[in-house]
């Protein structure tokens, strides 16, 4: 690994703003995928009831449209040296692409901008590998072996800390540590699945004994995931300066959360029936090749503790950050039934909310020696502004279920509702940069008798 670069900061002809494609719906401003992003999703077409189904496939977002690269690599002609590395993704392994290491996925990147330029020879080629996204459904993006979920801003560990300890909030180990816990892999979903209300034990406060029901306190988590690359071996470390060679790219995350059977179980081994139960992720994974004009220096501020040695490093405080631009929003049943998409509830950005960086992150993981694999997934913990209006939960939102949200058709929430819809979006802005984005993160709470 040493070979590959570190961190993904540097921008090439990939990046240029004025580039613009032969897939006319790329070039608005508008979307989310334009040229310059060109993420990866794990797909196939939708096919009537009874139809037989195509088998997985992944594809490239680009506007509106999705390039199979199972037809792509069969009708067009690639270099050798690309073509290599398109045959998992024609076969629907993304997870056999992303071993292939930080050079592979650029050498990639770039022969599929130049095909999909303005004025590509490829054009006339791939026009009919093109697929309208409408026509497409997902599947996770390759299996996730396992899950950590961090604890990344310190802004939603300070707001959840003040409701339950307000002359304490945060504990003293928090700016020394990333802190994590391992999560549930086998329950995590693609974006647009329903996911069923739990049931677990609640302890409440005016009874002596706990009782066995479903969750009242339904709660969505705003976050990022990280899917990892290529692998470390058992018992090596990865360094603050080699951990982004391990990283592949991100997903918009919901680590959905009930905040009433989370604070009986917790003490002393940590969340278990209460997150256990489901965690939705977006389709499209922007890689980090697309995200390096969005680099931000990494900073803390004068009087907190600096990170101890294995978590620091000049380059990483010149390139380690990102600024994403996050985003929930709220259907709810009422709306759908109105035609409305929604309201936004509210919105951060990464650069402010993340106390802790990916690069860190990586660099904690592994300096006991655990080995990261391809596929292992890193959620970031809930991307909670500073700011009011910024919490990336209702428990913020509502202050622990003390304040009821208002929405503007007159309904209120201080959690969330059968047939509920969360949407999460991202967006990359900068200036003199070609916007990109994520796409949606969708899901719905489903009775818990459904």
């Amino acid at each position: 690994m040493s070979s590959e670069p570190a961190f993904v900061h540097a921008t090439d002809a990939t990046h240029d703003p004025a580039l613009q494609s032969w897939v006319a719906s790329a070039n608005s401003p508008d979307t989310d995928f334009p040229i310059q992003n060109l993420p990866f999703a794990r797909l196939r077409r939708k096919v009537a009831a009874g139809e037989m189904a195509e088998p997985w496939r992944v594809g490239v977002a680009i506007g509106d449209q999705v390039l199979d690269l199972k037809i792509a690599l069969e009708i067009c002609p690639w270099a050798a040296e690309v073509a290599v590395h398109l045959e998992p993704l024609a076969a629907g392994d993304l997870a056999g692409y992303m071993t292939a290491g930080r050079t592979a996925w650029r050498a990639v990147r770039a022969a599929l901008s130049e095909a999909l330029s303005e004025g590509s020879l490829n054009g006339p080629f791939l026009e009919s590998a093109l697929v309208p996204q409408a026509e497409v459904e997902y599947a996770l993006p390759c299996t996730i072996g396992d899950y950590t979920d961090f604890y990344a801003s310190i802004h939603h560990a300070t707001a959840v800390g003040r409701l339950f300890r307000p002359d304490n909030p945060l504990l003293p180990n928090y700016q020394w540590v990333p802190i994590g816990y391992h999560g549930r892999s086998s329950s995590i979903v693609v974006s647009g699945r329903g996911l069923r209300r739990p049931l677990g034990q609640i302890k409440p406060a005016d009874a002596s004994p706990p009782v066995l029901r479903e969750s009242r306190r339904v709660d969505f988590e705003l976050e990022l995931g990280a899917l990892i690359g290529p692998g470390n071996a058992l018992g090596s470390r990865v360094g603050i300066d080699e951990a982004e060679a391990h990283l592949f790219g991100l997903v918009l995350f919901n680590d959905w959360s009930a905040r009433d059977i989370q604070p009986w179980e917790y003490q002393p081994l940590g969340p278990f029936l209460s997150k256990n139960w489901g965690s939705t992720v977006s389709p499209w994974v922007v890689t980090m090749e697309a995200l390096a004009p969005f680099r931000v220096p990494f900073t803390r501020p004068a009087d907190h503790p600096q990170p101890l040695p294995y978590l620091d490093s000049a380059t990483h405080r010149a390139h380690g950050a990102l600024s994403i631009q996050l985003e929930t929003w709220l259907q709810t049943s009422r709306m759908r039934k109105e035609g409305s998409a929604g309201e936004r509830l509210m919105g951060s950005d990464t650069a402010e909310a993340a106390y802790w960086t990916l690069s860190q992150l990586i660099a904690h993981h592994t300096v006991n020696g655990c080995n990261l694999r391809t596929g292992d997934l890193l959620g970031t913990g809930t991307l909670s502004g500073p700011g009011p209006g910024q919490g990336g939960s209702m428990l913020e939102l509502s202050q622990g279920g003390k304040v009821p949200v208002a929405l503007a058709n007159g309904e209120t929430r201080t959690f969330l509702d059968d047939g509920d819809t969360v949407i999460l979006r991202g967006r990359c802005v900068a200036d003199g940069r070609r916007a990109i984005g994520f796409g949606e993160c969708r899901g719905t709470v489903m009775p818990a008798d459904s």
